[in-house]
């Protein structure tokens, strides 16, 4: 795919991550179609790194990626036994302490942690393969626009594995517990109509309309009063951590605040 990015000056370039701003907007870009988009340990913390470097002004994150594919996951390399160069192989992981492995875990899910920021709304632009590690980034998104030929699939379980990367809350949410159950265990691919169909993609275009939909998605959520925005998206976040009564008081306190705000009448 063109990059409807490459005429701005990135804010960050490296390891596969490209950061561009252009003034509410930030894309992030997945540049090493080569590879088909394939993660590792640096592009995490690349991805962590983009997060950190967003400006105050951004409202909308994009999250693209070049080439046919949107991610196919984890860069084999993971898998052999050196690794990759500098960073300590599965196995090395797997000798160390409980600590040591739960640490370097939690580090690597930061990458995928800071799309579900209050502040912004992430929209994932999904096309091709969006395999396992790659299945998850497009799920740390709050939105996601699909081209007809996307591919998910979860393939962490069928390599005796389990998804890690923060991708297991957002797909029971999405989907529910037995189709996400389905999906893990069975490693299988799942398409752009079924992803419309349960609710795990917004909506499905062709491929050549993918960059145009998702800008004019990001433009429809910038029409809206920032502040409105963020409070919407920390209600929605919470209810299904919610009572029924919890959400009528969370409502209750966020259009108060809301109402004061558009009255200029401070707390």
């Amino acid at each position: 795919m063109a990059s409807p990015d490459k005429d701005l000056v990135p804010v960050l370039d490296k390891d596969g991550v490209r950061l561009t701003v252009d003034d509410a907007i930030a894309t992030v870009t997945l540049t090493n179609p080569a590879k088909r988009n394939a993660q590792s340990p640096a592009l995490w913390r690349a991805l962590t790194e983009a997060g950190r470097q967003l400006p105050g002004s951004v409202r909308v994150v994009v999250l693209r990626a070049e080439g046919k594919s949107f991610s196919a996951g984890l860069d084999r390399q993971a898998f052999t036994p050196e690794g990759f160069d500098g960073e300590p192989s599965f196995i090395d992981l797997a000798r160390g302490s409980d600590a040591e492995l739960d640490a370097t875990i939690a580090e690597y899910q930061e990458a995928f942690t800071w799309w579900r920021r209050s502040d912004i709304v992430s929209v994932a632009a999904v096309q091709g393969h969006a395999i396992g590690a790659g299945f998850q980034l497009a799920l740390a998104c709050d939105l996601r626009v699909v081209a007809d030929d996307v591919q998910f699939a979860m393939r962490e379980t069928s390599l005796g594995l389990v998804p890690d990367l923060t991708g297991t809350h957002p797909l029971v949410g999405l989907v529910g517990y037995a189709r996400a159950l389905e999906i893990c265990v069975t490693g299988r691919f799942v398409t752009a109509e079924e992803a419309v169909n349960t609710g795990l993609a917004n909506v499905a275009v062709p491929v050549g309309q993918l960059d145009d939909t998702v800008r004019d998605l990001a433009s429809a959520v910038l029409a809206a009063p920032r502040d409105a925005v963020i409070e919407t998206k920390a209600l929605l976040r919470g209810a299904q951590d919610r009572t029924y009564e919890d959400q009528r008081g969370a409502e209750r306190q966020a259009q108060a605040r809301r109402l004061r705000d558009l009255a200029g009448v401070g707390d």
